[in-house]
Parts: structure tokens; C-alpha cells; sequence
């Protein structure tokens, strides 16, 4: 039977063996009536003790709905006493999350809470960052790349691309155009101003990818080309894969509309890959560069969306923007192309 403290050793003292000898439910209401007690005489570490132990020991058995309940009802606790997100906090959460299992919509639903919870009371409004690291690779080990997939972007942790890259590279082995599973990690973190976090994921990417497929290595440039000191691009037969690495390098080198030159080689960068057709001239991978174009290069959006996305760029560098305003305000940001690491980004 795990420790108890001494503060909740009475409530535990009775709960616990109740778990023991397979009356989950009674262990379940017990749990239940001590934590409403403790909690509502603002006792709030006796009452989380209490759940967190009550939870953690009726999962292990398999009990998915006391347990997925118990734990429901530590967060509501948590967010009576105001927890912040640390080490500790976070650790209780992970624990439960990992022995709830992935049958049924238990897991989810904790996991769906935690994170709701840690928006609210951590450092990063879409939820903190570890937490979401440890929750795309639970769901990736399980297989769950499609439910893992957010985790990483939302993590943004270098760690977080790797595992993200990895993950792609191994889902377009099931089938698929490698190039698409590479779009699906590069413009969200770019959307994001993630630039570190873009990096990391294509390169890691295209070093896992070529292991797998050596094919895919162009016979014209069968070793990477160095662009710069820290920076090289590896050439593709795949055009999307190729993009994706120019398209991070020069958002890298990126200082708004102050470096006309980057502003110029975005603009001619889409065009040409978007004249190609495929995956790049779609509506929705269009909007996305468009965004990212507004962020990085400070080029405005068109006043719609044209069947010439290189003209409309163009256009909006001109000034051939929406005369008279009434658009909302846009993000921009000029990513330092050295410098110290962006905080939460390691």
C-alpha cells in the first residue's frame, strides 16, 4: 500500500484497503465524501492527496470510470486552491493520464481537463508545455498519431518537433506523399513564429525520411548544400520536401518589410512552387503561406483570395492593399536569425 500523510492518512487508511479487496465503488464514494469535506474547508493539498492516491490506486486495477472521476474531481480541487502548473502538479496529472489507458474516452477526457487546466494556471495559453510534450508521446507510442499530432505542435519544445518529425516520417511510410506529412509540421509551427521549432522538425525530418527512403535524395546534390554557417538544404526529388526547407531559411532570415531581399525571395519562392501545382497551389496551404507571409515579411493579405497567388503578393508589396482599412489588425514578427534561444522553446 503506497505512504500516506499524516494529514489524509485517516481518509486513505480507509479507502485504500477498500481498493485492495475489490469494492472499487465503496472506495470511490469514500474518496468522494473525504475530498468534499477536505476541499470545502479549504483543506486542498489533504484533499488532493486523498484523490490523487484514491485515482491512482483504483486505475492500476483497472477501475477507468472511478478512477477517470477521481481525477476529474482533483482538477476541480486544483482549481479551487489556484495550483499552479510544476513539477508536482503536473507529475499527479501525467501518472493518471498514463494508467488510464486508451480504451474508451476515459484518457481523453482527463487529458482534454489537464490541459484546460494548465492553460489557465502555466506560463503558455495553449496549455503548458511539458505537459503536452508528455501527452504526444504517450498517444504516439500508442499509435495515435492523428490525436499525438497537436500535442507537439501545441508543446513547441525542440524535443517536441523530433518526436513530431519521427512520428510523420512513420505515418507516410503507411502511405502518402512524404512532402504532405512535412507540410503538416513546418507551416504550423511557422504560423506559430515557432522558428526554432520549424527547424528542428525539418531537418529531423529529412534526415529521417531519406534513412527510409534513400530514393528520395536528388542524384544532383547527393550531399547537403550548405547556405549558411548553421544552415543547409538537402536536395529532394520530392519538390513540397524542398520547399519546406527554403520556405524555414528564409522566414529565418526574416526582419519584416525591412529586408526587402527576403520579402523578394518569398514572394518568387511560393510562386514557383505554387506554379508546379500539387499540394502547394491548394486553398487551404495558400492561406497558410499568405499568413505566414503577413507575419514574417509584413506583406498584408489581398482582398481575396485570387487564382494568382504570386501576382496578389506582389500586389500587396506594392501597396495594392484594401483602401480605407477596416481589416483587423495583423501579426508580424522579424525572427532573429542568431541569438539567444526563445524562451520555452528549448
Amino acid at each position: 500500500m503506497p505512504a500516506v500523510s499524516s494529514s489524509s492518512s485517516r481518509a486513505l487508511n480507509a479507502i485504500l484497503p477498500l481498493v485492495a479487496s475489490g469494492q472499487a465503488y465503496e472506495a470511490h464514494q469514500k474518496a468522494r465524501t473525504f475530498a468534499s469535506r477536505y476541499n470545502k474547508s479549504e483543506q486542498y493539498d489533504t484533499a488532493i492527496d486523498v484523490l490523487f492516491q484514491s485515482a491512482r490506486e483504483l486505475l492500476k486495477l483497472g477501475h477507468q470510470g472511478s478512477g477517470t472521476d477521481l481525477t476529474l474531481f482533483l482538477l476541480e480541487v486544483y482549481e479551487s486552491k489556484g495550483e499552479v502548473v510544476d513539477d508536482e502538479s503536473r507529475g499527479r496529472l501525467t501518472q493518471l493520464i498514463a494508467l488510464t489507458g486508451s480504451s474508451g474516452s476515459w484518457r481523453k477526457t482527463i487529458i482534454d481537463r489537464s490541459i484546460s487546466w494548465s492553460a489557465k494556471h502555466g506560463d503558455c495559453p495553449a496549455g503548458d508545455q511539458d505537459l503536452h510534450h508528455y501527452i504526444g508521446e504517450l498517444l504516439y507510442k500508442d499509435g495515435a498519431f492523428d490525436a499525438a499530432e497537436p500535442h507537439f505542435l501545441a508543446s513547441g519544445k525542440r524535443d517536441s518537433a523530433r518526436s513530431l518529425a519521427n512520428m510523420m516520417v512513420e505515418w507516410s511510410a503507411a502511405g502518402g506523399a512524404p512532402g504532405i506529412f512535412a507540410l503538416r509540421g513546418t507551416l504550423p509551427y511557422l504560423q506559430n513564429g515557432n522558428i526554432i521549432g520549424a527547424r528542428t522538425f525539418i531537418s529531423q525530418f529529412i534526415t529521417q525520411v531519406i534513412l527510409s527512403r534513400p530514393n528520395l535524395l536528388s542524384p544532383l546534390q547527393t550531399s547537403p548544400l550548405p547556405v549558411t554557417s548553421t544552415s543547409e538544404i538537402t536536395h529532394t526529388t520530392e519538390p513540397v520536401l524542398n520547399f519546406c526547407q527554403l520556405a524555414v531559411l528564409t522566414c529565418q532570415r526574416a526582419n519584416g518589410e525591412k529586408n526587402k531581399v527576403m520579402r523578394e525571395s518569398w514572394v518568387r519562392l511560393c510562386g514557383t512552387y505554387q506554379a508546379k501545382g500539387g499540394v502547394l497551389a491548394t486553398k487551404e496551404v495558400r492561406m497558410a503561406l499568405q499568413e505566414i507571409a503577413t507575419l514574417y515579411f509584413a506583406i498584408p493579405p489581398p482582398r481575396t483570395q485570387p487564382d494568382n497567388p504570386l501576382g496578389a503578393m506582389i500586389s500587396s508589396m506594392l501597396g495594392g492593399g484594401v483602401p480605407g482599412g477596416g481589416a483587423p489588425p495583423r501579426r508580424m514578427l522579424s525572427p532573429a536569425v542568431t541569438g539567444p534561444s526563445v524562451p520555452g522553446l528549448d
